[in-house]
């Protein structure tokens, strides 16, 4: 009985704060700044983060509480201008930050009046990203660091990157990691971007040249690098894979919009359109079961299911309204000069444009490859692959 008045107390106050702060910021009247700051000020950024870190310290079920709400209001949603931010460093500053990194980091990352990015992969470390050779060397209160990381989504629109650098090669790569926030722009950090087939370039090469980072800035203690990166990379798979979308929304509405007007189609158009239907909605209610374990505490491979899931249902999509289009699918209505987008993500599209970004999905956030590992070696039980250089020093291992 304690736990359900807890329960109906606790969504009481949910509402009431959801309540007072519309009635005080008003989202078709206020900026989209001040009305996100009030947002983090009244909890409801993240109801399950602690009090003064822009939640209420209460269950995370009730977060979709507060996003239908605040989505049936016509608030606003800058999940895509910060993605890496939203979706993966908040929960690490949350999970590994002091206190003081809290309070300096999560208001303006959920304002976003600071963009952040990542830094994990190298040309040399991409899928083992354990085997990174980026150094960070101690020098008093300070560590520089020098290295190359690559595909860094959003990295010239980014105040803060979440760096992933070696500070002891002496040890097993995995051991040898430490986990710092990066400023980007500090001196010796270089952006460089990368074009891709779409003509714009969302990713970035970063190049690290006598970078100092004050040891301030460090997540964790020295060395526990992968542990802190465990918990961005399983936070990225959902928030790559895991959104739940009404029922017959995301990228399948696209294809269904190309049906329609066209007026339809062959019957075998209409078997492949179904097929993609059912498989876009098995996707949704797993997400829905996903988000569901992870309320109750305990959450399960759905992660990795969908990274992978959803990865490669987007591409047979986008291939289809490409299809449907018939010849002008394959008229991109662009004039193909290089953009430097300050989003990420599909929203409002040409779906021939989504056609050639989806190319990317199977590579970034871990590969399908590495999805089918991580699946076929926790989940499964099935033998792991060899690993030879699991327990070498980092500095013994060949590399090319």
């Amino acid at each position: 009985m304690t736990a359900t008045i807890d329960t109906v107390a606790a969504e009481e106050l949910v509402r009431r704060k959801l309540d007072e702060l519309l009635a005080a910021y008003p989202p078709a009247s206020t900026p989209t700044t001040e009305f996100l700051g009030a947002r983090f000020d009244a909890g409801l950024a993240w109801v399950w983060f602690p009090e003064g870190c822009g939640g209420l310290g209460l269950p995370p079920d009730l977060q979709g509480l507060v996003d239908r709400t605040l989505r049936k209001a016509g608030a606003p949603d800058e999940t895509g201008r910060n993605p890496i931010g939203y979706g993966m460093a908040a929960p690490t500053i949350a999970t590994h930050g002091t206190p003081e990194q809290r309070a300096r980091y999560l208001r303006p990352l959920f304002t976003c009046e600071e963009v952040w990015c990542q830094l994990f992969s190298e040309p040399g470390a991409g899928s083992d990203v354990a085997g990174l050779a980026t150094r960070a060397v101690r020098d008093g209160d300070e560590w520089v660091v020098n290295g190359q990381k690559v595909w860094t989504t959003l990295a010239h629109t980014a105040s803060f990157g979440l760096l992933l650098a070696r500070t002891d090669p002496d040890v097993p790569k995995h051991r040898g990691l430490t986990y710092f926030v990066l400023d980007m722009h500090a001196p010796g950090v270089e952006v460089r971007p990368l074009r891709q087939m779409t003509g714009d370039a969302e990713f970035n090469e970063v190049f690290l040249t006598d970078v100092r980072v004050p040891d301030a800035a460090r997540l964790d203690a020295v060395g526990a690098g992968w542990r802190v990166a465990m918990t961005t990379l399983m936070n990225e798979r959902v928030a790559i894979g895991g959104g739940v979308s009404s029922r017959g929304g995301g990228p399948i509405s696209e294809l269904l919009g190309i049906w329609r007007e066209r007026g339809g189609g062959t019957a075998v158009e209409r078997d492949r359109l179904v097929q993609l239907w059912v498989a876009s909605e098995v996707l949704r209610l797993t997400n829905l079961r996903a988000r569901q374990l992870r309320q109750a505490g305990t959450p399960g491979p759905e992660g990795s299911v969908a990274k992978l899931v959803s990865a490669e249902l987007n591409q047979r999509i986008y291939e289809c309204c490409v299809d449907f289009l018939g010849l002008e699918g394959g008229l991109l209505p662009t004039n193909y000069v290089m953009r430097r987008p300050e989003r990420a993500g599909f929203a409002g599209e040409d779906p021939r444009w989504s056609f050639l970004r989806s190319r990317a999905n199977t590579i970034e956030g871990g590969t399908s490859e590495i999805m089918r590992n991580i699946l076929g070696e926790r989940v499964l039980g099935l033998p792991g692959e060899p690993r030879v250089d699991k327990d070498v020093p980092w500095s013994q291992v060949p590399r090319s």
